[in-house]
């Protein structure tokens, strides 16, 4: 079965004291799934908001079998489990509902996701953030750090956040993005994406060299809108798109202007960066309107607004009302 990785830059790994339990009623504790347990409210919840309109299965309860072997793996809280509910349905879901209609959502959003505690470290000092598999599956790391990043926090315990306190920017960099990145994956699984998108820059690839120098730090100056876009054509296609429509225009012409130069150490590369950039996407743009409808400028404006709602507390990422008892108040 094919699976997309997404994973970044090494960190200090902190140590976790996690106590497991069945028993949802302990909501800050961790959740292993066991057979026959009642179903709580916010499993009613989940039903109502994602099984029954999307046929989504929203995993929350630890399960081995959806888990990967390869790597030490905790539950998510019940806690964060929630919040993140809120946030994939109002920042993701719903998105695409609003902009390219509720039956594009229903028949390509992946069938299940998949929460787990802390995200998959990597033996060369980086870690996963999400994957997506065979088209049905995206799996959610790090739920252990949602609350912190929602409170503002610069770090917790040992782990620093990418970017400090900026609520809505490690809120992209460390979940929302990734889902946008993964469903990328997931539509080009279903309809590739264009040779010409290959050609822009088809010797520039590094594979696993992305997060070493000079390609760290040269990565815009190579035609690359992030990092890890250096990896390949396929995860170069998601960060396009994902890193995208996850940022403001504002965001997006500051990284063009770094990027308007040649990457000297490249006598082969022609081009500044930003036209390499620009270059794919507007491949990237006519793609996504020829094959899928979805204006990536229209996505953007949605999810930008829907980001402002979360981070100003319009929302609020608690509430487990179903819409039975909402109509009765």
């Amino acid at each position: 079965m094919k699976k997309n990785i997404l994973f970044i830059l090494p960190v200090v790994i902190m140590a976790l004291g996690l106590v497991s339990c069945s028993n949802d009623e302990i909501k800050s504790e961790s959740v292993i799934s066991v057979d026959n347990y009642i179903p709580n409210e916010f499993d009613l919840w989940l039903e109502e908001n994602y099984r029954n309109p999307y046929n989504i299965d929203f995993k929350y309860r630890y399960e081995e079998i959806e888990s990967d072997l390869n790597y030490y793996t905790v539950p998510a809280t019940y806690e964060a489990s929630v919040k993140m509910a809120h946030l994939v349905k109002y920042l993701c879901v719903e998105t695409y509902n609003e902009v390219a209609g509720i039956e594009f959502t229903r028949s390509q959003f992946p069938k299940m996701f998949f929460l787990i505690g802390e995200w998959e470290y990597r033996n060369n000092g980086s870690y996963i953030l999400g994957t997506a598999e065979g088209g049905r599956k995206i799996l959610l790391s790090g739920l252990t750090y949602l609350n912190p990043i929602l409170a503002g926090e610069k770090e917790s315990g040992d782990f620093a956040f990418e970017f400090g306190n900026d609520v809505a920017e490690n809120l992209n960099h460390y979940y929302i993005k990734t889902i946008h990145h993964e469903f990328t994956h997931i539509l080009n699984q279903t309809k590739d994406y264009p040779t010409a998108f290959r050609q822009v820059t088809p010797s520039s690839y590094v594979s696993d060299s992305q997060f070493s120098e000079p390609y760290l730090s040269a990565y815009l100056k190579r035609g690359f809108i992030s990092a890890y876009a250096q990896t390949n054509t396929a995860e170069d296609f998601a960060e396009m798109v994902s890193v995208y429509v996850t940022h403001s225009p504002e965001w997006w012409e500051a990284q063009m202007k770094a990027a308007e130069a040649k990457w000297e150490e490249d006598a082969d590369q022609t081009q500044t960066g930003r036209v390499l950039i620009e270059q794919k996407l507007d491949i990237t743009r006519d793609y996504m309107h020829t094959v899928w409808n979805i204006d990536l400028d229209e996505l953007r404006d949605c999810i930008l607004r829907r980001q402002l709602d979360i981070t100003s507390g319009k929302i609020d990422l608690t509430d487990l009302t179903l819409s039975s008892k909402k109509a009765s108040n």
